[in-house]
């Protein structure tokens, strides 16, 4: 092992916490494999381990919706807009660490995951899900960053969610956490909430150690994103629980190895990567029904998610929530219905803004402005396979009407996938936290 590889471990390890009470970010993989090499050449490798952006058929999708219109915060470690795929893309943000004035990205984390989001692909970076979306990068502080600069970010990530919520960001995307719940965070949550914006946050990636529920994700009004793999199965380290709302794919997705911005790392992207992927499906929904609230994207996101057959109506799942998310079947196949625009998915509670976000635009800057299981199920590639075959069914996923759709490498995302759950069942009809 170089002491390349060995720093990159180091940024990239699983889901790291601060020495604070506060919020830690989630870093982007539970484990890198591999670096792929300089720029030039990153591109086309790169792009060509974006496994899942064949599997959900996003050139179908690009036809109808490509995210246009529809401006997302990410709060992170910054974001480098001024990398070839995110040139054009990243609007004025807020430094919410309160050390430069700058959004730039001291990590590489956050300009992953806005690529992931938003990225074009230009010079062989990465292809976002939905390239037509924008990014307004909100830069908290990682544990590191607070050491170097020996910052004092007490209210970091309860002022990035608030300055979210004042800007004209349809969508929130938090792809980091902490076991920690503060005061100030919450109350800024439910701010967003009642501007009516959709936040998105990384359940985590301690599902095979702790399994201690984060916050944001946590709270009532965040939807709490789990990891699966290509195989459409639950990955191993993806936190569970009632902080499960939804689930995308995260393993086997590069990013960027660190702040220097020279090559991308192969690895698992972790619920930072499905986060993302969350926002993104959201942004195309959107952008394909821009009349709809954010409880009515949320809905359609939820009844369209990928299923199995013996899933029973009604029910959540504590490993992948509503489902995997397949943005596919709700904008070419009208799969899912958008209801009430003013009752929340999520509570099933009536809400104040019912998703309505017309606030004042922040103008486009570049880079200078810068509970019921018990046992969680295997996770396919990441397993070790000795389980394998024994205490695992098999559940199809989608119904007979979407056969054939997006089955490459048998994703859930498309009809014909398998998603593993432990016999004895994996489903939850009651939560605590929020109803099914």
């Amino acid at each position: 092992m170089t002491a390349g590889m060995n720093q990159v471990r180091k940024r990239f390890g699983s889901y790291g916490f601060r020495s604070g009470p506060l919020c830690a970010v989630a870093v982007i993989a539970a484990s890198m494999v591999g670096v792929i090499g300089a720029p030039a050449a990153v591109a086309a490798d790169a792009q060509s381990k974006q496994w899942y952006l064949d599997a959900m058929r996003v050139d179908e999708i690009w036809k109808t919706s490509t995210g246009e219109g529809v401006k997302i915060a990410v709060i992170d470690s910054g974001v480098n807009a001024s990398t070839p795929s995110l040139k054009g893309q990243v609007l004025k943000g807020l430094d919410a660490t309160e050390t430069d004035g700058t959004t730039n990205d001291y990590d590489g984390h956050g300009t992953t995951i806005a690529e992931l989001i938003a990225g074009t692909g230009e010079g062989g970076g990465l292809k976002g899900l939905a390239p037509g979306a924008k990014i307004i990068p909100m830069r908290v502080a990682f544990k590191e960053f607070e050491e170097k600069h020996k910052t004092k970010t007490t209210f970091d990530s309860a002022n990035a969610i608030r300055a979210a919520a004042d800007s004209d960001a349809k969508i929130i995307n938090f792809s980091g956490g902490s076991v920690f719940m503060h005061a100030a965070e919450k109350e800024a949550v439910e701010y967003a909430h009642s501007k009516g914006k959709l936040f998105f946050a990384a359940v985590g990636n301690t599902g095979d150690e702790a399994n201690k529920p984060g916050y944001p994700a946590n709270y009532p009004e965040v939807v709490g994103v789990a990891a699966t793999d290509r195989e459409g199965q639950v990955a191993k380290y993806s936190q569970h629980g009632e902080v499960v709302d939804i689930a995308a794919p995260a393993n086997d997705i590069p990013g960027w190895c660190d702040e220097t911005f020279t090559k991308y790392c192969d690895g698992n992207g972790g619920t930072s990567a499905a986060s993302a992927l969350a926002s993104a499906t959201a942004a195309l929904i959107w952008s394909a029904n821009p009349d709809w609230t954010a409880n009515q994207v949320l809905r359609v996101m939820f009844e369209s998610a990928g299923r199995g057959d013996d899933w029973k109506p009604g029910t959540v799942s504590n490993y992948l929530g509503h489902g995997i998310v397949r943005p596919n079947a709700a904008i070419n196949r009208g799969i899912g219905k958008p209801g009430d625009p003013d009752v929340s998915p999520l509570t099933n509670e009536r809400t104040t803004a019912g998703g309505s976000a017309d606030v004042g635009a922040p103008s486009e800057e570049g880079a200078k402005d810068d509970g019921a299981d018990s046992s969680p199920p295997k996770s396919g590639a990441e397993d070790d396979g000795k389980d394998k075959g024994k205490d695992t069914d098999t559940v199809a996923a989608g119904s007979a009407e979407d056969s054939g759709d997006d089955s490459q490498l048998g994703l859930i995302l498309g009809g014909v996938a398998v998603v593993a759950v432990l016999a004895g069942g994996a489903f939850a009809v009651v939560r605590k936290r929020r109803t099914a």
